[in-house]
C-alpha cells in the first residue's frame, strides 16, 4: 500500500519500486479525476516526473527501461488455438509447443472437475505453456434481469476457474444494453450508467472469488467501456481491486480513420498508460474496405495496417510477459500464417519468444 494525496492506494504486485511506476501513477491520477492538487504538491510531483524523465528515452514509454535509458526485453509468449483433437492435458500442452506457442487459451474443463484442473495446471507448467485466459463471453448487462444474474455467475465461475487452473485472467466484455445483440451498440453503452454498472459487476466478481494469482479483465470495445486507455484507467481506479486488470486488444480500439492511420500512437498510449496492469493481449489485424461508410475488417496479422513492430517491441518490455493470443481467424492455415508473420517480424527486430 502507498499513502498518496490523503488516501491509501494499492500497488500492483510487480514493479513497486520503479520510478516508472511513480510517473505512471502521477499521470494516471490526473487522467482519472482525482482532487485538484495544491501548488506545492504539483511542484513536488513535477520534480519526480522530471527525475524519471531524465533516465527515459523520449517516446519510448515508462516500462521496461534501464537506468541508462535502454530497453530491457523479455521473451514474448505467443499463443493461439492448437486444434488438437485430444482431451489429454499432456498432449494438449505438447500440441501448443509443437506450433511454437508458449501460451494457450484455457482448455474446456468444468470448475468442479478438480482432477482435470490439476492435471492441466501441472502439464502446462511442465512444458512452460502459460494458460493466458478463461473466456466467458456473455452479456453482463443483459436487459433481462434473470439472464444478467446467470451471466454474472458464469463469469464469476470463470474467474474461479482461472485461479484454479493457473490462468492469467478471466475475460469478458463489460456488456451491452442492446436487446438483440449481446455485444452490440446501444446509445447508453458509453454513458455513466454503463460505467457504474461495469464497476459494480467487476467488484462483485472479484470480491466473490478473491483471486491471489488470476485477474478479472474487460476486453476493450469500440462502442462500450472500456473504449480507450483513459477509460481503462478510470475503471481501474473505480473498481479499486488488485484482482482487476487490463486486457489489451488494440484492434478493438480502432474505431475511426484517425486511430486507423495513427495506430502507432494508440499502441504507445496503451502501453504508456496501462502497461503494468496488462494481463493478456489479443493478436489480429485490421484493413479498411472502401465503401460509402467506414468499414474496418479483421484480417490475418500482417495483412492489415496495425503497427506490429511497435506492438511487439512494447509488449517485450513488460516484465510480467502478458501472453499475446491470436484470435478470430477462419482456418488452421490463417492461424499458421499469422503465427509465422509475428514470429518472423519479432525475430527480425531482435526480440525473443518463449
Amino acid at each position: 500500500m502507498l499513502r498518496a494525496r490523503g488516501r491509501w492506494e494499492w500497488i500492483p504486485a510487480f514493479g513497486r519500486e520503479s520510478a516508472g511506476w511513480l510517473a505512471t501513477r502521477l499521470q494516471s491520477c490526473d487522467k482519472v479525476g482525482m482532487k485538484p492538487r495544491s501548488r506545492r504538491a504539483f511542484f513536488q510531483e513535477s520534480l519526480a516526473l522530471a527525475a524519471t524523465a531524465a533516465v527515459l528515452k523520449p517516446g519510448s514509454g515508462l516500462l521496461g527501461q534501464t537506468a541508462s535509458g535502454g530497453s530491457s526485453s523479455h521473451p514474448i509468449r505467443l499463443g493461439g488455438p492448437s486444434f488438437a483433437k485430444t482431451e489429454d492435458p499432456e498432449a494438449l500442452a505438447l500440441a501448443h509447443r509443437k506450433l511454437g506457442y508458449s501460451a494457450a487459451y484455457c482448455p474446456n474443463v468444468a470448475l468442479n472437475d478438480t482432477a482435470k484442473i490439476s492435471a492441466l495446471r501441472d502439464a502446462f507448467a511442465k512444458h512452460d505453456v502459460v494458460i493466458a485466459e478463461v473466456g466467458r463471453w456473455c452479456n453482463l448487462l443483459d436487459p433481462d434481469p434473470e439472464k444478467r444474474r446467470k451471466n454474472l455467475q458464469t463469469v464469476t465461475d470463470g474467474l474461479a476457474l482461472a485461479e484454479a487452473v493457473g490462468a492469467r485472467c478471466c475475460v469478458d466484455i463489460a456488456g451491452s444494453f442492446n436487446e438483440t445483440s449481446w455485444f452490440g451498440p446501444h446509445p447508453d453503452n458509453l454513458s455513466p450508467k454503463h460505467f457504474d454498472a461495469s464497476v459494480e459487476n467487476a467488484r462483485k466478481i472479484v470480491d466473490a472469488v478473491k483471486p491471489k494469482r488470476a485477474c478479472f479483465a474487460y476486453e476493450m470495445m469500440g462502442w462500450a467501456f472500456p473504449d480507450s486507455p483513459d477509460s481503462c484507467l478510470r475503471l481501474l481506479k473505480a473498481v479499486d481491486r488488485p484482482g482487476f486488470g487490463v486486457h489489451l486488444d488494440i484492434c478493438n480500439l480502432i474505431s475511426s480513420p484517425e486511430k486507423f492511420y495513427r495506430n502507432t500512437a494508440l499502441v504507445n498510449e496503451c502501453f504508456d498508460k496501462l502497461g503494468r496492469w496488462i494481463v493478456s493481449c489479443h493478436a489480429k489485424d485490421l484493413t479498411w474496405d472502401i465503401e460509402m461508410n467506414i468499414h474496418f475488417r479483421e484480417v490475418v496479422p500482417g495483412k492489415g495496417s496495425l503497427d506490429y513492430a511497435t506492438y511487439l517491441r512494447r509488449l517485450a518490455q513488460l516484465p510480467q510477459s502478458p501472453p499475446l493470443m491470436i484470435e478470430h481467424l477462419a482456418s488452421v492455415e490463417e492461424y499458421a500464417a499469422g503465427r509465422q508473420y509475428i514470429l518472423e517480424l519479432g525475430r527480425k527486430a531482435g526480440l525473443a519468444f518463449s
